[in-house]
């Protein structure tokens, strides 16, 4: 098999092409044939080193979090996945650039049938991401306004759907130039980050799902009602600041749930919800996919070709 690895942290010019022996399925797992994976945030952090005191890893690695692929082996305990089965997954915290990839049975979810596998690589930690933030730690309901910033990227795309499935007024942050794009996704109003702020803009807002942390996340407070949530995957809100305003700040981890994916899947499979690919790589250009990633101004996913 191929795969991308990292021997010391750094940045995209730190992974390399090398071949390795095929992985063997332990009981509960399955050996997947990865026909695409996706780039995300969290890969690059960890192949900088930024977060290796929060996730320890034992170099050399392969990143990836997300697969999508067929099954061509199952360990014996496997009950759920037979060989030939099209699959897709959050498979772990690393594994995905790769042309095999061993994944515990649990994490996965057979892939939509109307849906290419470069399409389903783009689906696992984004759908996730989204869904758990708006609906396990935001307990979005019908009828509220939900402020989404960096609303064009690969989990602020999903969860403007999720959000406008979900009945909610949706505003999102982004540029100009994805207004049409997030208008078509079912925001009600796009706030262009570059030129205006977003906090003289919005108000009285019952959900904040915040993808950019910094100065991003400190000012979004003032846009909140009291008894609101912001809710971010990047930094751990200030509770002070959210005593201050009578609001609820949650930070989770995105958590690997098959049964969740699979029913995500079939809002894909049904078409409710879309895939909005940015640009495609082949696994021996890794590097270039993730440098992409890194500029922040990707609208959707990037995607890496490892078949």
């Amino acid at each position: 098999m191929k795969a991308i690895r990292v021997a010391a942290y750094g940045g995209p010019d730190s992974l390399s092409l090398q071949e390795l022996d095929d992985p063997r399925p332990g009981d509960g797992e399955v050996l997947i044939d990865v026909a695409a994976t996706s780039v995300n945030p969290i890969d690059w952090k960890i192949v900088s080193g930024a977060m290796q005191a929060f996730i320890p890893l034992t170099l050399p690695f392969t990143p990836g979090v997300d697969a999508a692929g067929t099954v061509i082996a199952v360990g014996r305990n496997v009950t759920t996945l037979v060989p030939g089965d099209e699959v897709l997954g959050f498979i772990g915290i690393v594994g995905g650039y790769a042309t095999r990839a061993v994944v515990d049975a649990g994490r996965l979810a057979r892939k939509p049938k109307g849906l290419g596998f470069l399409e389903a690589a783009g689906i696992p930690a984004a759908a996730l991401t989204a869904w758990q933030a708006l609906h396990d730690h935001g307990k979005l309901q019908a009828g509220q306004k939900v402020l989404i910033h960096a609303a064009a990227g690969g989990v602020g795309s999903v969860a403007v759907q999720l959000a406008n499935l979900a009945g909610a007024q949706v505003i999102g942050t982004a540029s100009a130039a994805n207004r049409s794009y997030l208008q078509g996704l079912g925001a009600t109003d796009v706030i262009d980050y570059t030129e205006d702020d977003f906090a003289a803009k919005v108000s009285d807002v019952d959900l904040v799902l915040d993808l950019v942390g910094s100065d991003t996340q400190v000012r979004s407070w003032s846009v909140l009602k009291r008894g609101g949530t912001l809710v971010s995957s990047v930094s751990p809100p200030d509770a002070r600041r959210a005593h201050e305003v009578g609001a609820d700040g949650k930070h989770f981890a995105t958590r690997p749930d098959g049964a969740q994916l699979s029913a995500l899947a079939m809002l894909y499979e049904s078409g409710k919800l879309r895939v909005e690919i940015e640009s495609t790589y082949p696994l021996a250009r890794a590097g270039e996919a993730m440098a992409k990633s890194m500029a922040r101004h990707v609208r959707g996913k990037v995607i890496i070709q490892t078949a």
